[in-house]
């Protein structure tokens, strides 16, 4: 029987955007659901923060191990580094590929919304950023939130770490819907 942690610190998200305004929409909006948002305002910035030491030369790609992020929210159009080079990056970056992203912009240009989505983007949302579009984040870190917390380890020894914790069989039948479908709900988003 395989075994789940629960998480119990608040669902990390990064957000990348130039206009302060808009930073301060999205961050808002996020802390609505309670995650922890980082916000930067640039795609260098980003990948300092995620521990990409030498962006341009890729010499350094260790992961910062304190930054747990769970996902990456970016504005597409920013200067020096768009939010399309930012995606491709993560992507290209053994430690943080599997981070889902999401890219946003004020422009409707089908081209580049599907060249966005094809290198990897999770989801490409219209500004101005809506709670509704908030909400459709919620699978990509339930994905992600059971990958980082499971290790995906197929691990056979049976050696009881305590720091994770079985599910209950009152756990069990208070799972919901979404998660029969195979998602992770963690026990604080239940609430």
């Amino acid at each position: 029987m395989g075994v789940i942690a629960i998480q119990e610190t608040p669902l990390h998200v990064l957000a990348v955007d130039d206009s302060n305004i808009d930073r301060k929409l999205i961050e808002r909006l996020l802390k609505t659901y309670s995650y922890h948002v980082t916000a930067v305002d640039s795609g260098s910035k980003a990948l300092e923060f995620l521990g990409l030491q030498d962006v341009e030369n890729f010499q350094s790609f260790s992961s910062n191990q304190e930054t747990d992020v769970n996902l990456i929210i970016t504005d597409y159009c920013m200067p020096g580094m768009t939010g399309f080079e930012l995606l491709r990056k993560i992507k290209e970056s053994k430690s943080l590929k599997d981070i889902p992203v999401v890219i946003m912009s004020s422009d409707n240009i089908p081209a580049r919304i599907s060249r966005c989505l094809e290198e990897g983007a999770q989801e490409f949302f219209l500004k101005p950023v809506r709670l509704s579009d908030v909400d459709k984040l919620r699978p990509y870190l339930s994905k992600n939130e059971r990958k980082t917390t499971n290790d995906d380890d197929d691990d056979d020894n049976d050696d009881g770490d305590d720091d994770v914790e079985g599910w209950s069989d009152e756990d069990e039948q208070g799972r919901s819907d979404e998660d029969e479908r195979g998602q992770a709900v963690s026990m604080d988003q239940s609430s």
